[in-house]
């Protein structure tokens, strides 16, 4: 809906603006592979809330993009949706995530097909824990790999919107992920 498109484009524009314009703002968290990924308690847009140390023992999986509804996030998203048969045949817990509400998660998940819970952290407050969080106050489109141990697989900063699925799957067969009977 381009008339949608539009409407998150403009809001992702005042995002931005408003962050410039405050000073002294969080300077950005460098989170490593090795790390221990910070737990997390976010609601989803499959309306149940996840916790990331309730997931210990799995491979998790966050997928940040930065704002619902604007062209990028709709190919991501749509991109892991149509991989959603490969990527469930993992034994991974797999997320995207935004600082979207989850109203609006729950909305642009119905749009794209994602069917993976999409996570919302309206405040950002995980968003910034994990790195993530760029200086215009949007999530950069970046993936987070987190061990079975808690700790930080890998962060995938180089995010090819339209094949994201695949590289999620590339992702979880070099990590030897196990699949799923």
């Amino acid at each position: 809906n381009p008339l949608r498109q539009t409407g998150a484009l403009l809001s992702a524009l005042g995002t931005a603006a408003t962050n410039l314009l405050t000073p002294g703002k969080d300077p950005r968290v460098e989170l490593a592979v090795g790390e221990s990924a910070p737990d997390f308690v976010l609601s989803a847009s499959d309306g149940q809330t996840y916790r990331l140390a309730d997931l210990r023992g799995r491979v998790v999986v966050v997928a940040w993009f930065p704002k619902a509804f604007t062209a990028g996030c709709t190919a991501e998203c749509r991109s892991i949706g149509m991989s959603r048969r490969a990527l469930g045949a993992f034994d991974a817990a797999i997320f995207a995530a935004s600082c979207d509400t989850v109203e609006i998660n729950r909305e642009f998940a119905a749009s794209t097909g994602i069917e993976f819970p999409i996570l919302s952290d309206p405040d950002a407050a995980v968003a910034r824990a994990y790195g993530v969080l760029g200086p215009l106050g949007l999530p950069s489109r970046w993936t987070v790999y987190i061990g079975a141990d808690g700790r930080v697989l890998a962060i995938d900063r180089e995010v090819r919107f339209g094949n994201h699925g695949a590289d999620i799957i590339s992702a979880l067969e070099r990590f030897g992920v196990s699949r799923r009977p």
